[in-house]
């Protein structure tokens, strides 16, 4: 199963490396990943594997809220074939 994964926030030190170990502790592997920061505001968008997660998805869902909420950032998770589905015309 894949996933696509969305941080944003006001732009600070820590935000790649607070989400990339969470990744790293799920045992979820970052495919693709694309990050900029607009006018003081970081925003990234990655593309995981998840087929070796060692979690639920709920559990990672939480967790990666819990993270965002650390770090002063919104995160969210979606599989991709809903993600695709929410936005494919």
């Amino acid at each position: 199963m894949k996933a696509i994964l969305t941080v944003i926030g006001q732009d600070k030190v820590g935000i790649i490396a607070g989400v990339s170990n969470k990744m790293l502790e799920y045992s979820i592997n970052i495919l693709d990943v694309n990050q900029t920061i607009m006018q003081g505001f970081f925003t990234m968008i990655m593309v995981l594997d998840c087929k070796d997660m060692n979690r639920s998805f709920e559990d990672v869902r939480a967790g990666l809220v819990s993270e965002g909420e650390r770090l002063g950032v919104e995160v969210k998770i979606q599989r991709e074939e809903i993600f695709k589905s929410m936005h494919s015309l």
